[in-house]
């Protein structure tokens, strides 16, 4: 267990935009302080220099040189697991950015190494630390909705064209599905229970890309729920987390609703929180009452980092864990799966009908 009256010493390997964010979110918590950071760029190189820590072109070289407390890993994510196996491998405890790995293989690669090596690993899935979620699973895990009988979520948003100069955001795998849907993944899942089901269909005829722009999905919970989800990466909406959420000052917020969860005694909206109940006998002529319930606003990325630091000096178990990680990342990727599937056996069922004038209508 750290000294908690020592400021703990932390490292970022892969100072991005997102390596940044951290980088901030670290200086301004006086229970610990950047020493060092790994990331071979000339753009990471400047903004090491404007932090004032010392870059190292290899994460390994890093880790061996400013021996820190602990690491962030904000890499690109096919580097995820290399990244956090050189730490795991030397003891540090690691907060991995989600997704946790690009396979489930190399996600459970990682947690085994972990394990054997006993340490802790927490997964940068930050919006579990917002409020509205917190309350949002409290009342629906209590009871408050009765038995859940239906989820629905939405990601309905427009991305501007200059997001698509990055070519790899045009093909396959660089989609809503993988980028954006796993957030929301991982909040239902917080919120209302496992999923063990999906099926899905993608189109991409807004921008024609290789790549999907649009999916609809419905998914099968473990505690029986159904639900549903709609997407797109084309269409200027209000419906997503990230305009109603408020959470990120880049994004305008809405005085909207991304996530709806509807159980036997009431229902409730996500993120404006309004729990929809009979005040008598239910029945659906009988007016409903809505009562909308306040939450303290606070920093999920802030909270995050006083949960990290609490890991590393062995006061708390991780919130995200890296199986808990593992099992948001596998719904992902099997809504990815199903999509692709359904593609194939429609593509198929469309070669094998008869050409135009081929046969007579009997």
């Amino acid at each position: 267990m750290q000294n908690a009256l020592q400021p703990l010493r932390l490292a970022i390997i892969g100072l991005g935009m997102f390596g940044q964010r951290h980088a901030a979110t670290i200086r301004a918590n006086a229970g610990c302080e950047l020493v060092a950071a790994a990331d071979p760029t000339a753009a990471a190189a400047k903004a090491a220099a404007a932090l004032g820590v010392p870059i190292f072109a290899g994460s390994a070289a890093m880790l061996d040189a400013a021996r820190p407390d602990g690491v962030i890993v904000a890499t690109p994510n096919a580097l995820h697991v290399p990244a956090a196996l050189a730490a795991v491998e030397r003891g540090i405890p690691v907060l991995v950015e989600k997704p946790i790995a690009e396979t489930v293989a190399g996600a459970r690669a990682l947690c085994d190494a972990a394990r054997r090596a006993g340490v802790p690993i927490l997964v940068g899935h930050h919006r579990r630390y917002n409020p509205v979620i917190e309350k949002a699973r409290e009342l629906v895990q209590s009871g408050a909705l009765g038995k859940l009988v239906a989820v629905n979520a939405m990601f309905l948003i427009r991305k501007p064209d200059a997001y698509f100069d990055i070519g790899w955001r045009r093909e396959p795998g660089g989609g809503p599905i993988l980028i954006n849907l796993i957030h929301d993944i991982d909040n239902l899942r917080y919120i209302g229970g496992e999923i063990v089901d999906v099926q899905a269909y993608t189109g991409n005829a807004a921008h024609g890309f290789a790549v999907e722009d649009s999916a609809a999905l419905v998914m099968r919970f473990a505690n029986g729920a159904l639900g549903s989800a709609l997407l797109s990466d084309a269409t200027p909406a209000p419906w997503s987390w990230e305009l109603t959420s408020g959470e990120a000052a880049m994004y305008p917020a809405q005085d909207a609703n991304c996530y709806w969860f509807a159980g036997t005694l009431g229902s409730l909206t996500v993120p404006r929180l309004e729990l929809w109940r009979y005040r008598g006998t239910p029945g659906w002529t009988e007016p409903l009452a809505c009562e909308r319930i306040d939450v303290a606003g606070a920093d999920p990325q802030v909270r995050q980092l006083a949960h990290f630091l609490r890991v590393i000096r062995g006061e708390e178990s991780p919130r995200v864990d890296g199986d808990d990680a593992t099992r948001t990342l596998a719904v992902t990727l099997s809504i990815a799966e199903a999509a692709h599937a359904h593609a194939q056996r429609h593509a198929a069922s469309v070669t094998e009908m008869p050409r135009a004038g081929a046969g007579k209508m009997r």
